[in-house]
């Protein structure tokens, strides 16, 4: 305990008897019993503080990393205009004009395709 020994220890036993008396050495002990428990509460408030305060730190670190990797996420998103080749870009006005339809070269038409004409006609 506190880097003494039993011999140390009893030795300052014997001198607060002498010095105090045998009357106030209860009062005494039990004044020194409460400080030192107050100086322990103060301690272990302390260390919690202090881990409070390390955590809340660490906290706050955790949610700027995770700050800067969604920066980078929505930096990904974005598109710079200026970075695209504008060479291999096709004009759309030219694919959008409307074909006609080709007609067959062959003009018969096959046995199906009469069975189908007819009907439409009886019809």
């Amino acid at each position: 305990m506190f880097g003494m020994g039993f011999t140390e220890i009893f030795l300052i036993l014997v001198v607060a008897v002498i010095a105090l008396g045998p009357e106030k050495l209860p009062t005494a002990v039990v004044d020194i019993a409460k400080f030192f428990k107050k100086f322990k509460n103060s301690i272990d408030e302390a260390k919690t503080t202090i881990d409070n305060e390390l955590k809340i730190s660490e906290m706050k670190q955790q949610a700027n990393e995770l700050k800067a990797s969604v920066a980078d996420v929505s930096n990904l998103g974005r598109i710079d205009l200026n970075s695209i080749n504008t060479d291999r870009v096709l004009d759309l006005n030219d694919e959008a004009k409307p074909t006609k339809p080709t007609k067959p070269k062959n003009k018969q038409k096959t046995k199906i395709n009469k069975k189908i004409s007819s009907k439409n006609k009886e019809a």
